[in-house]
Parts: C-alpha cells; sequence; structure tokens
C-alpha cells in the first residue's frame, strides 16, 4: 500500500506535464497513468516496473498531433499498441535487447534537448518553434525578450525556482524527502504562485471524461498516409525498447522474479491499445517510477496495480485541483527530466573504451534534433550495423616473400566485402612474374563478393595465367 502511494505522488506531476508538453489536455496524461496501472500493472511481464506517459516520447507526440492533429493521436497509439502485441506474440521481445545501447541512449539524448530546449519557452511564456534546430537556435532571442517583460521573467523564475527544489531535493531532512521530488517541486511552486498572485499560465481543466475521444472510423483513413506509417513505427520502436531497456534495469535493483520480455511488451501493447481506444498518450515503462516503486520496498504488483487506481480516484475526485498548477513548474519538471535523458557522466568512460560508440551516439541525438525523430533513429541503427558488421570482419593477410621462387599469402578471419579493398591492394601488389600460393583455409567466412574478386584476381594474376595462383579453399587442402 504504501509503495503504492509513494508512486502515485511520483506519477502525477509527470503525468499532467507529460501531457501539457505534448499539446494534449493534461487529463489525457492521467488517463493514461490509470491504464499503465490497472491494465499494463495487472498483466504478467515484469513484476515492478510501472508504466505512463514517458518525456521520452513527449518530442514524437507533439510533432504527431501538430501533424495529424489530436484525432489522429488515438488511432496512432492504438496502432502502435496493435503491432506491440504482435511482436510479443511472436516472441520478438528478447530482440530489443540486441538494440544497440548507444543507439537508444543517442535517441534519449536527442529528445532531451528537444524536450530542454522547447520547455524553456513553455517556462516563459513564449511560443516554441516547430522544429528541433530553430528551438535552439532561437533560445537568445527568447532568453533576451524574457527579460524585458515582468510576466516572463516571474514565470521564468518560477520554473526555474522549480528545477532548484529538484536539483537540491536530496540534500534537505529525511523526513522530508519521504515527499517525493517532482511533487515537492510541483507543490512548493503552486503554493508561491497562489500566495502572491503570480500572473503565470495555469493548467487548463477540461474534465476526464470530456477529454477522452473514441477513434472514429474516418480517422483510420489516416492510416494510408506514409508519413503516418512512419510515425507509428517510430512510437512502436522508442516505447518498446525504452520500456524493454526499463525492465532490464529494475531488475538489477532488486532480487525478485525476472522480467518476461516477450509477456511485458505484451503487457505494453495491451495498455497501449487502450490508451488509443480512449485517444489518451501513449505509454511506456517509466524508469523514475519504477525505481520509486522498487525503492518504496515494493514486493508485488500491488502496488504499480494500486498507484493507477489512485489516479483515476484523484482525477475523478479532485480535477479542479489541476487548474491551480502553474505551467512554468511543470516545464520545470520536464526540464529536469530531459537532463537526465543525456547521458553526460557516461560520456568519458564510453570514449576512452570505445570512441565508435560514442560517434554512433552523438550522430544519433544530432539528427534526431536537425531532422527527426524517425530518420534520426534509422541513421543510428544503420551506423550501428555498419560498425558491427565492420567489426565482425576481421581479416589478416599474410604474405611471405623470400625474394625467389613461390609468394606465398595466407588470409584468416572474416573475408567480406567491407575488407575487400585492402585485400585486393595487397595482393595485386604482389609480384606478377612469379607464382603465387594463396591459402583460404584459415578463413571462418568468405562473402559472395571477395569469392567472386579473389577467383578474378586469380584468374588475372601473372603473366603466365591462371596456372601461375595456386589456391588453397576455404576449410580444405589444394
Amino acid at each position: 500500500m504504501s509503495a503504492s502511494i509513494v508512486v502515485f505522488l511520483v506519477a502525477l506531476p509527470l503525468c499532467v506535464g507529460v501531457a501539457v508538453a505534448s499539446g494534449v489536455p493534461a487529463e489525457l496524461g492521467l488517463v493514461t497513468g490509470i491504464v499503465g496501472g490497472l491494465v499494463a500493472g495487472a498483466l504478467p511481464g515484469s513484476s515492478l516496473q510501472v508504466s505512463g506517459p514517458a518525456a521520452g516520447l513527449t518530442v514524437l507526440v507533439l510533432e504527431a498531433v501538430r501533424a495529424y492533429g489530436l484525432a489522429a493521436l488515438g488511432v496512432i497509439v492504438l496502432a502502435t499498441g496493435v503491432l506491440q502485441l504482435l511482436m510479443g506474440a511472436l516472441r520478438w521481445g528478447r530482440w530489443f535487447r540486441a538494440i544497440s545501447v548507444s543507439v537508444v541512449e543517442g535517441m534519449l539524448a536527442g529528445i532531451g534537448l528537444v524536450l530542454i530546449a522547447g520547455q524553456l519557452y513553455a517556462m516563459t511564456g513564449a511560443e516554441a518553434p516547430a522544429a528541433g534546430l530553430d528551438k535552439i537556435a532561437g533560445l537568445p532571442g527568447m532568453l533576451l525578450d524574457t527579460f524585458g517583460t515582468s510576466t516572463a521573467r516571474l514565470s521564468l523564475l518560477l520554473g526555474a525556482g522549480t528545477i532548484a527544489v529538484l536539483v537540491l531535493w536530496r540534500h534537505v531532512p529525511h523526513a522530508a524527502r519521504l515527499v517525493p521530488a517532482p511533487l515537492a517541486a510541483v507543490a512548493l511552486a503552486t503554493t508561491a504562485s497562489v500566495a502572491f498572485s503570480l500572473p503565470v499560465a495555469k493548467v487548463e481543466v477540461t474534465g476526464l471524461l470530456d477529454s477522452v475521444r473514441l477513434p472514429e472510423t474516418g480517422d483510420f483513413a489516416a492510416l494510408a498516409n506514409i508519413g503516418m506509417l512512419g510515425t507509428i513505427l517510430a512510437f512502436t520502436l522508442i516505447a518498446s525498447a525504452e520500456s524493454l531497456f526499463s525492465a532490464a534495469a529494475v531488475d538489477r535493483m532488486h532480487h525478485g522474479r525476472r522480467t518476461h520480455y516477450d509477456k511485458e511488451l505484451m503487457a505494453q501493447g495491451a495498455g497501449n491499445t487502450v490508451c488509443g481506444l480512449l485517444g489518451a498518450l501513449p505509454m511506456t515503462a517509466v524508469i523514475v517510477r519504477s525505481a520509486a516503486n522498487v525503492q518504496a520496498g515494493a514486493r508485488t504488483k500491488a502496488s504499480r496495480v494500486l498507484h493507477g487506481l489512485w489516479l483515476l480516484l484523484f482525477a475523478a475526485l479532485f480535477p479542479a485541483a489541476l487548474a491551480i498548477i502553474p505551467l512554468p513548474a511543470l516545464a520545470g519538471v520536464l526540464v529536469h527530466a530531459g537532463s537526465k535523458l543525456i547521458p553526460v557522466r557516461a560520456l568519458p568512460p564510453l570514449w576512452r573504451d570505445h570512441r565508435g560508440e560514442v560517434v554512433i551516439l552523438g550522430v544519433t541525438a544530432v539528427s534526431i534534433v536537425a531532422i527527426s525523430m524517425f530518420e534520426g533513429v534509422v541513421i543510428g541503427l544503420s551506423m550501428a550495423v555498419v560498425k558491427t558488421a565492420w567489426e565482425a570482419s576481421h581479416v589478416r593477410l599474410e604474405v611471405q616473400d623470400t625474394g625467389e621462387g613461390t609468394v606465398r599469402a595466407r588470409l584468416s578471419g572474416n573475408a567480406t566485402f567491407l575488407r575487400l579493398p585492402r585485400i585486393l591492394d595487397t595482393l595485386e601488389a604482389l609480384p606478377h612474374d612469379r607464382a603465387v600460393e594463396l591459402d583460404l583455409s584459415g578463413l571462418h567466412h568468405l562473402d559472395h563478393a571477395c569469392r567472386t574478386a579473389l577467383e578474378n584476381w586469380s584468374a588475372r594474376h601473372g603473366t603466365g595465367g591462371p596456372e601461375c595462383v595456386t589456391v588453397t579453399p576455404v576449410g580444405g587442402r589444394a
């Protein structure tokens, strides 16, 4: 019971903040949190991780709502849930663990940068540009404009104060830390806003039932749009990867039952299917709430289910409480959340040991900021595949040349097209007026491109014709 209350207190401001930052009614964030608890929380998979609306999908949801409208959000989330159910049924959940960690971290870093930039505008009450690069480029001008307006200055100070509370909360006495930092920060900002009658924007309340919108038949026609299909794939990839990476992290925090990844993927799919039918935000497993659940002493899935019930009761009984929450405070919470998506501390050791991974992470993040979420992830995955293929194609070419008689060349390892230019450069530099023995018996793999190129080289090498070259085949003898 106590763990569920802690998770509820952590989830409440985040559900509202993610919804507002996503450009949808605040109540839809609560709906997704409720479904994350009552639906995904009750299903098998991971016993302790908690699901709900996540900061990691905020940017993508905002782009989707701007491009296709709020009515299309339910269709997108519904399709995401169905795809997740299908992937779970096909036992693809475990394969998400094979996705390059650098791509996932780069994806989250790119999201974090765009989220921080966008919420800095919200913190001052300014309108944020649509494109990620424009958001970042416009920050200096926006800050200059802010200092010229008293209302904007107050709004910025309130948001900055919220961030300060989030950062410093771990240093307050232990008794005070029983209140989760996000709730404390928003509560203090709300108290200050009411007490001093600050002229800052507040959360707009429409009512829980009024905010829910079931997809209509005509909404599904948008699925013929190639751009929307790309958005659905991006939702599916990011939500699934984030949820399953979160599950792996939560498993390291406790000694209880381990996550069944395929079942957890199906639980996430069931939750997103319901969220889509209600026109709500997409959900993922959220590491902040999951960590709070474990640290509060949870041992079973009861706490994550009950937290959904507490969210439902709050949304039903106290909806007016949302209307006094200042938007700069929620923006401050999300700026802080966005900063945690950027793996600043992990970069120096990663650079020392695996510089290629840092390059993939950086290119993925920059691509997301400069182009879009989907293209950035595709670029990152492509780079990871190429890097892996390059590293897997280790090949060694040893040449023994005594200056007279037969030249002996031996290939070992994995000969693929990626290494072909270097192999051919070395072979073509061998003397053309002497016999050559090419030994391929040390190769573990020889792809078609390399085999064809070596046959062509063997046929044309030397002035004496093909008989000048003796080839020992892969795994055989001449």
